[in-house]
C-alpha cells in the first residue's frame, strides 16, 4: 500500500457514510408520521367500499365506511385526512349546485368524522369538478369558458357551506383569480375566523392526475377538454411565485405545490422564497406508476416510496399528501420497534 500521503485526499467524506451509526448522526432529513396527509375517497351509500382500477390498494367509502379507515389512520398518528369526494352522475349539473347543499356529501362526513374523532384535522376540496356535468373546476360562460368570477362565488358558498360543517381546512383548489381573498373575507364574515385555507397556489395543468378523475368520476364528463385556461402551464417555474405570493397576500395560511415529484424544483423555490408552511401533493399517477413498477417486481416499493418523501422533506415540503400515508405510517411504526 502507498503511505506516500501526497496526492490523497484529505477530506475522504465515505468515513461518515461507513457504518450505521454515523450515517444516522450525518442524516439531516427525518420521516415523521406527522408529515403525512392521506387522502381519501368518500361516495354515497352505507357499508360499501368500491376499488379504483387505476390506483391499486385505494377504495371509494361510503362515510361509513371512511370514519372506519380515519380512525385506523389517526391510531397511527397521522393528523389528518383530505375528503374528496364522488358525487353521482345525476347529481352533477353545469351550476354544480350540489357543491353548495348544506346536506350534501361532504358537510355529512364532515360532522361524523368530527363525532368520532375530534382531533383529527379535516381538509376538504373547495373545487366544483366533482359536482359539474362538463368536468371543468368552474361555471362556464356562454363560449364554453370557464368564468372565473361567478366560479369564485359559488366557490365561496362552497367553502362556508363546509366551515359550517367543522372542517378545519378548506383547501381551494380550482386556480380562480382572487378565490383565496373571497373565501377569507367571507369565512371572517361568517364567524369563522380559526378555519385555516390550505390555498393549491402552484397547480399545474398535468398529465398526472388521471387516476384522480377517474376516482372522482370527472374523466368521462371532462373527455378531451384541458384546464390549461387556468391551471398552471408545466413550462412555468416563476409564476408559481407569483401565485402564492397573490395567495398568502390573500390571507392563505398554507400553500401547496402539486403534483410532487415532477415538480421538486417548483417546490424547493417556493420554499425558499417563502416564509409560509409549502405542502406537496404526490398525486395520483405517481402513486399509480409505483404500485404499477412494484407489482411488476421492478422496484423495491417501501424503499422507493420512503426515498420518495424524503425528497419532497428534502425539497422543504412541510407535509405530503400521499395515498401511500397509511402505508408510510405503518412502516415508520415498524422501523421504531
Amino acid at each position: 500500500m502507498n503511505t506516500n500521503n501526497q496526492g490523497y485526499p484529505h477530506r475522504r467524506l465515505r468515513r461518515m457514510r461507513m457504518d450505521d451509526f454515523s450515517r444516522r448522526l450525518l442524516r439531516t432529513i427525518r420521516l415523521s408520521v406527522d408529515d403525512l396527509i392521506y387522502p381519501m375517497f368518500v361516495m354515497e351509500g352505507k357499508n360499501k367500499c368500491e376499488a379504483i382500477p387505476s390506483m391499486p390498494g385505494i377504495m371509494r367509502h361510503s362515510p361509513d365506511r371512511l370514519v372506519q379507515e380515519a380512525e385506523a389512520a389517526y391510531e397511527l398518528g397521522i393528523p389528518a385526512v383530505a375528503l374528496f369526494p364522488v358525487i353521482a352522475s345525476d347529481k352533477k349539473s353545469a351550476g354544480a349546485e350540489e357543491a353548495i347543499a348544506d346536506d350534501g356529501l361532504i358537510p355529512r362526513v364532515c360532522v361524523q368524522l368530527k363525532k368520532a374523532l375530534p382531533q383529527l384535522g379535516i381538509i376538504t376540496d373547495v373545487a366544483l369538478d366533482p359536482y359539474t356535468s362538463h368536468g371543468q373546476d368552474g361555471l362556464l360562460n356562454q363560449r364554453g369558458q370557464v368564468d372565473n368570477d361567478s366560479t369564485v362565488e359559488l366557490l365561496v358558498k362552497q367553502a362556508l357551506s363546509q366551515a359550517a360543517a367543522g372542517t378545519d381546512v378548506v383547501a381551494p383548489s380550482a386556480m380562480m383569480d382572487g378565490c383565496v381573498g373571497a373565501i377569507r373575507a367571507a369565512l371572517e364574515k361568517a364567524g369563522f375566523v380559526d378555519t385555516r385555507i390550505l390555498s393549491y397556489s402552484a397547480k399545474y395543468a398535468s398529465h398526472f392526475y388521471g387516476p384522480f378523475r377517474d376516482a372522482v368520476g370527472s374523466q368521462a364528463a371532462l373527455g378531451s377538454s384541458g384546464k390549461e385556461t387556468y391551471q398552471m402551464d408545466p413550462a412555468n417555474k416563476r409564476e408559481a411565485l407569483a401565485e402564492v405570493q397573490l395567495d398568502i397576500s390573500e390571507g392563505a395560511d398554507m400553500v401547496m405545490v402539486k403534483p410532487g415529484l415532477p415538480y421538486l424544483d417548483v417546490l424547493a423555490y417556493i420554499h425558499d422564497n417563502c416564509q409560509l408552511p409549502v405542502l406537496a401533493y404526490q398525486v395520483s399517477g405517481e402513486y399509480a406508476m409505483l404500485k404499477s413498477a412494484a407489482a411488476q417486481g421492478w422496484l423495491d416499493e417501501k424503499s422507493c416510496v420512503m426515498e420518495t418523501m424524503l425528497a419532497f422533506k428534502r425539497a422543504g415540503a412541510a407535509a405530503v399528501l400521499s395515498y401511500y400515508a397509511r402505508n408510510i405510517a405503518e412502516w415508520l411504526q415498524q422501523n421504531s420497534q
